[in-house]
């Protein structure tokens, strides 16, 4: 077969690189929707364990913290009630915790099942690994934060300050929180290791994080300390997109959801190129 010239009868070798390329991207797609969709049929699989679950424990939250113990308190920041308040708080603590616990479990459970090795070998980029597993994990914590959001306005009334802010701050926790869960998952050992970070780490901070009250209510150095709180900034970050009230300028705040997407997506690549954990 001869090789297709140029106008000025010179071979031109971007003819041969061209379909390549296009049949390399068009590998990685079919690639990423396969890793994707084996993903989200998982989780609505298992519905009643995925999704139910935080449901039914963002209601009691609601009836326990909203109405009885919000009742007593009454309004707080801005004028809003205590009720309308937590809400924003809530969703995102459903969404980070479901999107860390989606990952963690599901990447430890291919790692078990030695599939992880398979990936690895095959011609797939370790970032289409990453982007299958952190897109899954993303939308099983919007699938959730929506239902408590749902679940939200039979207690209370909401109107939504930024759309945007909203929509891009609920993105990148969900992001972040998927992206650590995926070290987390690449570190364990054994199942029982996947629930100590939510258990010791990510619980805490939660709580922490501003969900429930305004850290300016607090002195120092408890203030400060709050402020080291990566959780803090996810939080109010949404609640401004949702209130539009916020105890942190929502610039740091984006900052420093960013901060955290470009690091520990390093960390997880850097992970998968060496297979750390990974290779027996």
């Amino acid at each position: 077969m001869s090789t297709p010239t140029s106008a000025s009868g010179e071979h031109n070798p971007s003819s041969r690189v061209e379909p390549k390329r296009m049949s390399n991207t068009a590998t990685n797609l079919v690639a990423l929707h396969t890793i994707v969709r084996r993903e989200i049929v998982r989780i609505m699989r298992i519905w009643t364990q995925t999704l139910i679950p935080p449901a039914i424990t963002m209601t009691l939250y609601f009836v326990i913290f909203g109405k009885l113990i919000g009742s007593r308190i009454g309004t707080i920041q801005g004028g809003y009630s205590y009720m309308q308040y937590i809400v924003p708080g809530l969703v995102m603590m459903s969404i980070i915790t479901n999107s860390y616990g989606n990952i963690s479990s599901s990447f430890f459970g291919a790692k078990f099942s030695r599939a992880v090795e398979e990936m690895l070998v095959s011609p797939m980029p370790n970032w289409v690994i990453l982007l299958g597993y952190v897109t899954g994990a993303v939308t099983r914590g919007l699938v959730v934060g929506t239902l408590v959001l749902l679940i939200a306005l039979f207690f209370t009334s909401l109107h939504v300050a930024h759309p945007l802010v909203t929509f891009f701050s609920v993105l990148l926790g969900a992001t972040i929180f998927s992206l650590a869960g995926f070290v987390n998952a690449v570190y364990a050992k054994k199942f029982d290791d996947i629930a100590l970070v939510p258990t010791f780490v990510l619980t805490p901070l939660t709580y922490l994080g501003g969900v429930f009250y305004s850290v300016n209510m607090l002195g120092e150095p408890w203030q400060a300390i709050s402020r080291a709180n990566p959780i803090l900034y996810m939080v109010n970050a949404f609640r401004f997109g949702v209130l539009g009230i916020s105890d942190v300028r929502i610039g740091v705040a984006f900052v420093v959801m960013l901060a955290f997407v470009a690091g520990l997506s390093i960390v997880a690549l850097q992970l998968l190129k060496r297979g750390v954990g990974l290779r027996s």
